[in-house]
């Protein structure tokens, strides 16, 4: 049975579905920790709380009884099908040798458990268009150091970059979470409306970034984070609706039949298939514009939750992600 996520509320205590376990959790809220909750699990907290509405958990869960483990700098969950790995790593001078560090780590622990495909992952990066010491922008020093840390692992080859988000938050320092299966091979996904990121040119840092813009597994559909982009350049700079519109279209293209065919994936959805939506908007004031072409063009029922916090480049306005459950998920 496959992996599953849900949101709720802070003010609700994680509990598994019917016939299922908590692996691990998320809390987006204002604080960054990592931390072994109670019940045993592991829950990466990151400070991105919602503006305008609650704090929300995301509350993953799978069919086998876990084993957790929590280390210094990581923290693990397993199943003997899947793998949650989270990390943290405070504030730094210079990002790149600490960040590859940290990531190879996670990779050598992915490898040593022997989950061999990772599927989806998470950055959250603090000051993301600020710069460090030496005066280079630490999203492009973020992605030097993962870059540095996946050739490790992988080599020169793309063919095995999951889905990915790469986002700010609203503290410091640098948290991600990586998702790995045991027994389910990922297909990564690209979109024809846009360069794949990590062919993306040298203007935009010394690495390309290291994500697909999608990947399905066990008929379910990760989507990266998605923003304004058309081929690698961004557009509608300074107009958040058209920003967000353009946003919702690339995502609508990218899991549309005719994208998936043309890649070898009997499959098509339409937006309204898509749940589990996070939207990041650089601009609190911006939030409720976000929300009127969400509701627009996904319906008034789709819940979306909205995170006011920077996206990786100074003229994008917002980022959007989802997932397109396969059937297991029964939501």
């Amino acid at each position: 049975m496959s992996i599953r996520a849900h949101f709720t509320p802070l003010t609700q205590t994680p509990a598994p579905e019917q016939d299922r376990h908590v692996l691990a959790t998320v809390t987006y809220g204002d604080t960054a920790g990592l931390t072994r909750v109670l019940s045993g699990h592991p829950d990466l907290t990151v400070p991105m709380t919602a503006t305008g509405g609650d704090a929300f958990r995301e509350v993953w869960t799978v069919a086998g009884r876990p084993r957790w483990v929590l280390r210094e700098d990581n923290a693990y969950a397993h199943d003997g099908r899947h793998l949650f790995v989270a990390g943290l790593l405070p504030q730094q001078d210079i990002y790149t040798p600490p960040v590859r560090a940290l990531y190879e780590k996670a990779f050598a622990l992915v490898n040593h458990l022997d989950y061999g495909h990772i599927f989806r992952m998470w950055n959250f990066v603090g000051d993301i268009l600020g710069t460090n010491t030496e005066g280079m922008e630490i999203y492009q020093d973020f992605v030097q150091g993962r870059a540095q840390a996946f050739h490790t692992y992988m080599g020169d080859s793309t063919a095995q970059l999951p889905a990915a988000t790469g986002i700010g938050t609203q503290g410091r320092g640098i948290a991600f979470l990586l998702l790995a299966t045991r027994r389910g091979v990922p297909r990564h996904i690209e979109n024809s409306r846009q360069t794949s990121a990590y062919h993306y040119p040298d203007q935009y840092g010394p690495k390309p970034p290291s994500f697909a813009r999608a990947t399905l597994l066990d008929d379910t559909l990760y989507v990266s984070g998605t923003a304004s982009i058309l081929g690698h350049e961004t557009v509608h700079q300074g107009d958040v609706r058209r920003q967000t519109q353009e946003t919702l279209d690339n995502i609508a293209h990218l899991i549309s039949r005719d994208n998936l065919t043309a890649q070898g994936i009997e499959a098509g959805h339409d937006l309204k298939d898509l749940r589990l939506i996070k939207a990041y908007v650089r601009h609190e004031n911006d939030i409720p514009a976000v929300r009127a072409v969400c509701e627009e063009t996904l319906g008034l029922g789709v819940e979306v939750k909205y995170l006011n916090v920077a996206v990786c480049r100074d003229d994008l306005l917002v980022e959007i992600e989802g997932i397109v459950p396969g059937q297991e998920w029964d939501l």
